[in-house]
């Protein structure tokens, strides 16, 4: 629907930020905290900054609370470190861990900032992974709803919106270069056990979730690539669904129906799998009654249909930052991926599409009838600081004022959306690129080679959103 009219934002709309504890907190091996696998996976990938450091957001909190403050943000979206709790298979609470965290908390709620916790944000304890298998092994479910329990009765007092696995579909869609896909060889049956066991483990926290936290609230957040047909070929269209089944909607379709798909189990049929689902797993998860969805979009794609006698050719990220090295994968007799040449390109070859955030929120409303809170959205791009002393982002500016345009475009659609949290706050590390691929409104003096002073320095992007923010989205600058 068309409006002459700027879209309205609802009375207290969280407006917020977002990160994750591996890629901002540093201090990996400090106060009894241990690695985790993402610290490893980190220092595989050179090169990058010491992974020690991070943003240093550990040592710095309070001043990158005091930013969010003064730029006016209402909520602030962030992991706990699995690791930072329970360091060891000893299974002892690390009393420092919670301190930093109850810390974190307190000073969020002292500027009356509403915190929203991640349980789980890719950052597996080694310790856990040595001993299970990683998700392969049954052991860790748990292990994880110890864990969980644990975050709730520790903080839920003032913790009320919780999410329990970020990004569970793209940790399975992409399992090799997360880390997860520890048997390649098997990988293609394996993965749907694993998701199995992940699902279960979603469910533990949403179950302990409701139980310990007094009118606490509890979602997923899968990652969503909205998916377009190429063309009006029928064909086209039904490549189009089974691209969205196979990266997205079998994972909603369970978050929030509490039971697999036909698609799915139609699937595991004709191949031969079997995700060895075994008796009173599905009562478990039938018990999981989630209360929204927290949604990570950042852009979209494109499907044309993929003969059964095609080539299967993997998806190729871009991880230079050169634009033209991504590859897009072909999966025979489903899709494949294309370009669009409706839309422009990051220099990571990500689609730039602002009508991508409005189609997710109308197509997640539609199916599930469930609110949404944002929880990452953002603009990556290198940058440095100028002559000025400033940093200068005025693509950030444009790509956020369009998408966050698109969410409330799609709130006058009828969509409930309580809230805004784009990737990233901070400046952090980067899964696939390190600190040379930037999100954040507020510049950190830090690089892939060196360790530098970590001083925080707001960019144009912190200025214009603050803007917006202090209006309830009324001041698009």
């Amino acid at each position: 629907m068309f409006y002459n009219h700027d879209p309205k934002f609802p009375d207290n709309f969280l407006w917020g930020g977002s990160s994750s504890s591996w890629q901002v907190e540093g201090a990996v091996e400090e106060d009894g905290k241990t690695l985790s696998l993402m610290d490893l996976n980190t220092r595989t990938k050179k090169p990058y900054t010491d992974d020690t450091f991070a943003s240093d957001n550990y040592h710095h909190y309070k001043e990158d609370v005091k930013l969010m403050a003064d730029a006016g943000m209402t909520s602030y979206r962030f992991s706990i470190s699995w690791a930072r709790i329970y360091p060891s298979k000893d299974c002892q609470v690390n009393k420092k861990g919670l301190e930093f965290y109850n810390n974190l908390i307190n000073e969020l709620i002292k500027y009356n900032i509403t915190p929203i916790v991640t349980v789980y944000h890719y950052d597996m304890p080694v310790w856990i992974d040595k001993e299970y298998d990683g998700w392969y092994g049954r052991g860790i479910i748990d292990e994880f709803d110890k864990y969980a329990r644990t975050l709730f009765k520790e903080f839920g007092d003032r913790v009320k919106y919780w999410l329990s696995i970020n990004e569970q579909n793209m940790q399975i869609c992409y399992g090799d270069w997360l880390g997860i896909d520890k048997h390649p060889d098997t990988w293609l049956e394996d993965k749907w056990k694993v998701n199995h066991i992940m699902n279960l483990c979603h469910a533990k926290a949403v179950i302990a979730c409701h139980e310990l936290v007094p009118g606490g609230k509890i979602g997923p957040v899968p990652g969503y690539v909205p998916i377009y047909p190429y063309s009006c070929d029928p064909k086209d269209q039904i490549a189009a669904m089974n691209a969205e089944e196979m990266t997205e909607k079998i994972w909603d379709d369970l978050y929030a129906h509490r039971k697999y798909n036909g698609f799915i189990k139609s699937y595991w049929r004709e191949n031969n799998i079997d995700p060895d689902i075994r008796p009173g797993d599905m009562e478990l998860i039938g018990k999981a009654n989630i209360d929204f969805f927290g949604l990570n979009c950042y852009r979209s794609n494109t499907a044309k249909y993929c003969s059964p006698d095609e080539k299967e050719e993997p998806y190729e990220l871009n991880k230079s930052g050169k634009k033209g090295n991504l590859k897009f994968p072909k999966v025979p007799g489903m899709y494949q991926l294309v370009e669009n040449p409706y839309v422009d390109t990051t220099d990571w070859d990500w689609e730039i599409d602002p009508v991508a955030m409005r189609y997710m929120l109308r197509y997640v409303w539609d199916h599930y009838q469930l609110p949404m809170v944002i929880c990452e959205n953002g603009f990556g791009e290198h940058e440095i600081v100028s002559e000025d002393g400033k940093v200068h982002d005025p693509e950030r500016i444009k790509f956020m004022r369009d998408q966050i345009y698109q969410v409330g475009l799609a709130i006058q659609d009828g969509c409930k959306v309580f809230g805004y949290n784009p990737w990233s706050f901070l400046d952090l590390l980067s899964t696939g690129n390190g600190m040379s691929k930037r999100y954040g409104f507020v510049f950190i003096n830090t690089t892939d080679k060196d360790k530098l002073d970590f001083k925080r320095i707001p960019k144009d992007s912190y200025y214009w959103y603050s803007d917006l923010v202090k209006s309830n989205g009324e001041n698009w600058g």
